[in-house]
């Protein structure tokens, strides 16, 4: 099937029949990645197993507090105040 791009602001956008979305089964979201040059849009899948996905990380107790051990930049000395 060929379509056309539309201006969408500075942007261009592609019109996505409905049969296409139904089909796909796409929600509200899509995620987009390019593979090979080729532009794939595909349904979002929300992430699972985040305890696993944490647990896999390891203990915390070790982790280091990097901003804590940043030195102060320009910035934290002339632009920031709380």
């Amino acid at each position: 099937m060929k379509t056309e791009l539309v201006r969408i602001g500075n942007s261009r956008g592609v019109r996505i029949p409905k049969p296409l979305i139904e089909q796909c089964r796409f929600g509200d979201t899509v995620e987009l990645r390019i593979e090979n040059d080729c532009l794939v849009i595909s349904p979002e899948r929300p992430r699972r197993d985040w305890e696993g996905v944490f647990r896999a990380a390891g203990p915390s107790e070790r982790d280091e507090r990097l901003l804590e051990l940043a030195e102060p930049s320009a910035f934290d000395h002339r632009e920031w105040k709380w």
